[in-house]
């Protein structure tokens, strides 16, 4: 495909601990027009998904300021400059958030979460036969509550409007894709 923008510019107009808010100009080839756009620049994220030996989804409940309500996710956040690739991290984010642990690590998929306005991608990992072997060891500012859910009745979860994280029912798709293919 042509390639129809030129980047110009970039100016940082915000930026913290999470987000770095840019304002960038482009023009845009085809007719000369200049106009600025803005860019959050976030880390790489990552998520887990957690299977016990017996068939439980390792999943979190927590409250979520941007919705202001409790969400069921799995799992999951930022990669840390203390990470040595998205597998470590998706590891300490689940060992940290849940207790469980796992030697069966396979990464299964990746997504930019919103490439219109973010630079970002997210990382997505199973981890087979699950176990705790912990307590949670939470940030300071976390309230993380673990529960159990059947595996099977994920699906209904996700059609009830349970679970409505968007990198969460990605990380959905992504299980029954590389449990698809691993079936062929």
């Amino acid at each position: 495909m042509k390639r129809h923008w030129n980047f110009l510019e970039s100016r940082v107009a915000y930026q913290n601990r999470i987000v770095e808010v840019r304002e960038e100009t482009y023009r845009f080839v085809p007719n000369g027009i200049v106009q600025d756009f803005t860019v959050l620049g976030f880390a790489d994220w990552v998520n887990i998904i957690p299977i016990t030996p017996d068939e439980k989804v390792v999943m979190i409940r927590q409250y979520r300021l941007g919705t202001r309500s409790e969400t069921l996710e799995i799992p999951g956040g930022l990669i840390s400059e203390d990470d040595t690739d998205p597998a470590e991290a998706a590891l300490r984010e689940m060992i940290e958030e849940t207790g469980y642990h796992s030697d069966e690590v396979v990464h299964i998929g990746t997504v930019e979460p919103n490439p219109a306005i973010q630079n970002n991608r997210c990382y997505t990992y199973l981890a087979c036969n699950a176990v705790p072997v912990s307590g949670q060891s939470l940030d300071p500012t976390e309230a993380i509550e673990v529960e159990l859910v059947d595996r099977k009745d994920i699906p209904a979860l996700i059609r009830t409007s349970c679970i409505t994280h968007g990198l969460v029912l990605a990380a959905f798709a992504h299980l029954m894709i590389y449990e698809a293919s691993s079936n062929l």
